[in-house]
């Protein structure tokens, strides 16, 4: 090879180095509720050894389900309850199960939890110029969320429902024909009061 090959293959090199070394530059993110559960799987056995008519507050409590140390607990009072359930729970509360028959009837003696978990993390795939110049904008969603809904009549467990995905993945793609000058036309707005 000669001198010019050997700088040809040099430039060659390092424009691929370049371009495919600018993804780590690509802006990424997390949102997740702190709990002490890592996946999906581990929330669920926790309350799945919460049964309706044995399990005390204080059991719960003992599971780490405790609003005063978790952040993934909320404490409803029987208004939030309520709100939780259709209008109709208050004519007919018999068209509902044995634990939200109990909570409703027991009235301010009815409070509950509710669980809400999360981890999902977002980081941009793509062509990091056309994220750059904002031509396309390509962003990868991956994780879990989990929510409960435990109800008490005074301290006993009636009722418990579990929910949520165990598994998020989602993709989503924004294109803008006009790159950085899309939306320009808003900048150039006068600001009327």
């Amino acid at each position: 090879m000669n001198r010019f090959q050997h700088a040809a293959l040099a430039a060659v090199t390092a424009a691929i180095a370049a371009l495919s070394g600018c993804q780590f530059l690509m802006p990424s993110g997390k949102t997740e509720v702190v709990s002490a559960w890592s996946t999906f799987e581990e929330a669920e056995a926790v309350l799945a050894a919460v049964e309706p008519y044995r399990t005390t507050r204080d059991e719960v409590h003992a599971a780490g389900l405790d609003p005063r140390v978790d952040s993934t607990v909320s404490i409803l009072n029987f208004a939030d309850v309520l709100q939780r359930f259709s209008i109709s729970a208050l004519a007919d509360p018999d068209g509902f199960e044995r634990g939200i028959q109990d909570c409703l009837r027991a009235g301010q003696r009815c409070a509950a939890y509710a669980v809400k978990a999360e981890k999902v993390r977002s980081k941009r795939v793509g062509n990091f110029w056309l994220d750059l110049l904002n031509f396309k904008r390509e962003t990868e969603s991956t994780g879990w969320n989990f929510n409960a809904l435990v109800l008490f009549v005074d301290d006993l467990v009636v009722y418990r429902l579990t929910g949520g995905q165990p598994r998020v993945h989602a993709y989503e793609v924004k294109r803008q024909p006009l790159g950085p000058l899309q939306n320009i036309g808003e900048s150039l707005r006068p600001n009327i009061p």
